[in-house]
């Protein structure tokens, strides 16, 4: 009997130890299935306020989130890379340095620029130096189902610059056509059709709509649907396009601290200035059409004025080229007039703008393309409070003389208008993209939020069926960018007369 017993005794034992482990590796698979689904579901969509930069919870990226394209090499990195291609007379590659910031300006400038933070910007830096902001932007998911808005980051100015001499179309738009052709290609465009995607262009956008059949200057980057469907951020944007925005020309102060941007605005409302206006700039050959060459004259013969001189233009190497304006004397002469005068540069805009907003001048424009219709995201929508406009054609004419037109204005409206300029001015820079514990709003930051705010529309409008019809293609686009908000009609607007010209 006792073999049977411990045999019996055994065979329970056993049993127990069986169901036992069977229970212990039932859970461990059940506990290994449920991580998984877990992990799936974390990657498919992450908790609701978390950074994927710092790892940590955080409230303010509700909303905010930001994927961007980790790209081919050869629509950016590489671009930048063959930095001696983009210009046959001039060294490009020493404005790529320091995230397109370019040199420092150690010396301060002369006193016209901040010992800290100052650099020898190019306005064709603007891809390089918003890419690098993005890398850097505290809300960047590696998740694109969790983004508000996508970013790709091409180099379109850099492919353009490196052949825009070439004749053949086709091969001014080769990387332009495989730009939009691995787009289509991708899961993330196709949940919208691209509709949350932006891309910057450091060109006006006249120089990316190029009609791919019949040629002419450029390329044909904005005509494809792929870009059409996307919002394009360019320094300066077509008024009659829907889908291209106007954001700030680089200047040359790049603070790390809100300290240093409080500093300066001190200094700009302190200046002496001895001047009542100033023209930073030469004349053109085509100046019947912007005025410059009689903004020369009236300044030439007005003890009120001055012009840049002689000095302001070094031709030493690797420095700047015969003919370009060293930023330090620039911005000395821009922040010794109460009023800086702003005609078209090469295109509607020009950089100046934005060197006479830093340097709290109170900007004068002959055109409303050039500033009014172009900057609506960063510029009050009444032009008065800010600046002055006297029309080309009056200019062009000589039917107005622009000091007659500025002696008028009141001091305690100079006053007022001159503290609206200096508000103006965080708002327009571009800071340092490494810096922390910032609070002040950059051109970077703005430009962001406003794409968020239209790509979180065209999503309502999508939830709801229809399409969001935020702005047209063709002679009104325009003036939907200066609609109020609530407002929903466009109609006659003073712009009218002047958007012909």
């Amino acid at each position: 009997m006792k073999p049977f017993s411990w045999s019996t005794e055994r065979c329970a034992r056993t049993f127990y130890v069986a169901a036992l482990l069977s229970v212990v590796l039932w859970a461990l698979i059940f506990y290994s299935t449920s991580l998984q689904s877990q992990s799936g579901d974390a990657l498919s969509k992450p908790p609701a306020f978390f950074s994927s930069r710092s790892g940590r919870p955080d409230p303010s990226c509700a909303g905010r989130y930001v994927y961007m394209y980790d790209l081919p090499p050869r629509f950016n990195a590489d671009l930048a890379r063959d930095c001696r291609r983009l210009s046959a007379s001039t060294d490009m590659c020493r404005h790529v340095v320091n995230d397109g910031f370019g040199a420092p300006i150690t010396d301060g400038g002369g006193g016209s620029l901040p010992e800290s933070g100052a650099y020898a910007t190019d306005q064709y830096m603007l891809e390089l130096i918003f890419h690098a902001r993005m890398r850097q932007y505290e809300c960047l998911t590696s998740d694109p189902a969790a983004a508000a808005v996508v970013y790709v980051p091409f180099y379109a100015e850099f492919d353009l610059a490196m052949c825009i001499d070439n004749s053949d179309i086709s091969a001014r738009n080769a990387l332009p056509r495989d730009m939009a052709d691995w787009l289509v290609r991708r899961p993330e465009w196709r949940a919208m059709g691209g509709r949350d995607h932006f891309m910057v262009a450091s060109r006006p956008t006249w120089d990316l709509l190029c009609d791919p059949n019949h040629g002419g200057y450029g390329n044909s980057l904005m005509t494809y649907p792929a870009i059409r469907n996307m919002t394009v951020l360019a320094f300066e944007a077509s008024p009659w396009q829907g889908n291209d925005f106007g954001v700030p020309y680089p200047s040359h102060f790049h603070p790390s601290s809100d300290a240093q941007v409080v500093a300066w605005q001190s200094r700009m409302r302190g200046l002496d200035r001895r001047r009542l206006w100033c023209f930073a700039g030469g004349s053109r050959h085509e100046s019947r059409k912007t005025g410059r060459n009689q903004i020369i004259e009236q300044c030439r013969r007005s003890s009120r004025c001055a012009l840049l001189g002689k000095e302001a233009v070094t031709k030493s190497p690797g420095e700047y080229t015969q003919g370009e304006y060293s930023p330090s004397h620039a911005m000395r002469l821009l922040e010794s007039a109460e009023f800086c005068i702003q005609p078209r540069g090469d295109s509607y805009t020009r950089k100046s703008i934005f060197d006479t907003i830093l340097a709290g001048c109170i900007p004068v424009f002959l055109h409303p393309i050039s500033a009014y219709v172009q900057y609506t995201w960063y510029l009050p929508r009444d032009y008065r409070t800010y600046s002055v406009f006297i029309p080309q054609s009056d200019v062009i004419g000589r039917n107005a003389s622009i000091e007659e037109v500025l002696s008028k204005i009141p001091p305690a409206k100079v006053a007022q208008m001159r503290e609206e300029v200096i508000r103006l001015i965080p708002a327009v820079m571009y800071r340092e993209p490494a810096a922390k514990g910032v609070e002040f709003k950059d051109a970077f930051d703005v430009a962001v939020g406003r794409v968020i705010d239209r790509v979180a529309k065209r999503r309502r409008a999508a939830a709801e069926g229809r399409e969001c019809r935020d702005s047209v293609d063709g002679y009104d686009s325009w003036k939907y960018d200066l609609l109020e908000d609530g407002q929903t009609e466009i109609g006659p607007h003073e712009f009218d007369p002047y958007m012909s010209m």
